[in-house]
């Protein structure tokens, strides 16, 4: 599986080992493909990292896996990419801890302009896909729940 010093696999529940106390853009954790569930404490520090109420994210409608992390959704989209996904079972969002089942996911990216699979803007607008969203981010990271 080809992943870079930025790239975390987990494949089990587990509290990542990258921290978070940078001072370069270097030393900023890469984005973590998930399999399994993070942990609140790691989901915590991504969530700190870049933009400290949030954190951006990429599922495999498909596969039921995630990539989570990073600036932009484009790098957790490359990284599904680079492990066998296809274009068009990946949809981005931004999970909002704290905000409970219903507001905790905004089905918002660049990466889901297609016209050509019905999606014309940034919002995901196919119920069906933003169902698969929803059960992939409530599997893989939270239901809006409280970080420590």
């Amino acid at each position: 599986m080809p992943t870079s010093p930025r790239v975390q696999v987990l494949d089990a529940p587990t509290t990542a080992t990258l921290g978070c106390n940078v001072s370069t853009e270097e030393e900023k954790p890469g984005v973590i493909l998930l399999r399994a569930k993070i942990e609140a404490a790691e989901l915590a520090r991504l969530v700190r990292c870049f933009f400290e109420d949030m954190v951006k994210y990429v599922v495999d409608v498909k596969h039921g896996s995630a990539a989570i992390g990073g600036e932009l959704h484009a790098d957790a989209e490359q990284l599904l990419l680079d492990e066998g996904s296809r274009q068009e079972d990946l949809w981005g969002a931004n999970y909002y801890p704290g905000r409970g089942e219903e507001r905790c996911i905004e089905y918002t990216s660049l990466i889901n302009i297609r016209p050509s699979q019905a999606n014309p803007g940034m919002e995901i607008v196919d119920e069906s896909v933003r169902k698969r969203v929803r059960e992939i981010t409530f599997s893989l990271i939270g239901a809006g729940e409280h970080l420590p």
